[in-house]
């Protein structure tokens, strides 16, 4: 299963100036960002969704980028590209660490269609892991992969992600020097077992309350290969089964339901939207089935407590919103 960060992704952005004024703009700018910028004008992951699937050693993180400096281009030494690799996942042992993977010097840039230089790169994983040392084991579905980018200017001087500046970290100039990309793999096809709690004990509010809400939308998101997916616990607010492909619950403290995961599925993630009222709780658990006991053998994959009780609200707001560390990789 794969759980994701989702990849940082920037487009270039056309500003309504002529060609005198931008380059007026740029001098502006650049002078108090330090001299020198490396736009991202396309980043992806060939995975899609930021991930990078550590089953497949040619799943890659793909870029163009452009360095633009106050002689356009003239001033570039080299760009460094660097593999952050953050370990999120420390019961095999941390292996957290950084290593340069690539240098481009201006040689290997071509002209771009402003007139700056432009590389295309594509750094897959099995070149990653050559790059940090990995010899098998180091990193897990869950992991965190940052690319970094460190300009060297002819002078000497140096720029990375510290010198981004609010004023260059978006629009025209679009140079966050950074991307993120979450390590993932082929996931475990089969049934996922999902079990909702509510601790006020009326189903769930996911996008709000009262007469004027007729059907509750979203809660736990499940994204396969195209195919967008929700489940959540019915609310008895709108009415019990007011919302369409909710699960009932007897009493409105607690459902379970089953999330399907197919034989071949490559690209699966999970995120949580919204909690209206900040009063949900969720436990996911990987394949398996019921014992003679009634307990699911699949392992405990996620849960908004940290595997204390789910339907603790003391502390507020149990899940934030935004993609879920779940995952079981196909054996």
């Amino acid at each position: 299963m794969k759980n994701i960060f989702k990849l940082l992704f920037v487009s270039l952005l056309v500003l309504p100036f002529s060609c005198h004024d931008s380059e007026n703009i740029v001098d502006e700018l650049l002078e108090p960002v330090n001299g020198a910028v490396v736009r991202g004008v396309e980043v992806y992951t060939t995975e899609g969704q930021g991930l990078i699937n550590s089953s497949n050693n040619e799943s890659a993180f793909v870029a163009t980028i452009e360095e633009q400096d106050v002689q356009d281009g003239g001033l570039m030494a080299e760009i460094r590209m660097y593999v952050d690799f953050i370990d999120y996942t420390p019961d095999n042992g941390d292996a957290s660490t950084m290593a340069l993977a690539q240098t481009f010097l201006p040689s290997d840039m071509y002209e771009g269609p402003h007139g700056l230089p432009r590389k295309d790169i594509v750094l897959t994983w099995g070149e990653m892991k050559t790059a940090l040392g990995f010899v098998g084991g180091e990193a897990i579905a869950g992991d965190l992969l940052k690319i970094q980018f460190e300009l060297e200017l002819t002078n000497g001087e140096v720029y990375g992600y510290q010198d981004a500046a609010g004023s260059i970290l978006g629009g025209f100039f679009s140079s966050p020097y950074t991307y993120n990309a979450l390590l993932s793999c082929d996931p475990a096809p089969g049934d996922y077992l999902v079990k909702m709690y509510d601790c006020y004990g009326d189903g769930w509010q996911t996008t709000g309350a009262g007469d004027n809400v007729t059907v509750q939308t979203q809660g736990l998101e499940v994204y396969v290969d195209g195919d967008v997916r929700n489940y959540m616990m019915c609310s008895q607010w709108n009415p019990w089964e007011g919302t369409p492909d909710c699960t009932p619950t007897a009493d409105g403290f607690y459902a379970e339901t089953f999330a399907n995961i197919p034989e071949g599925a490559s690209v699966v993630t999970w995120s949580w939207i919204q909690d209206y009222y900040a009063e949900i709780g969720v436990e996911v658990y990987g394949v398996g089935e019921f014992d003679s006991n009634g307990e699911w053998t699949g392992p405990l994959l996620f849960s908004s407590n940290g595997g204390e009780n789910p339907t603790d609200c003391s502390t507020g707001g149990l899940i934030a919103p935004g993609l879920l560390p779940i995952s079981q990789c196909a054996q």
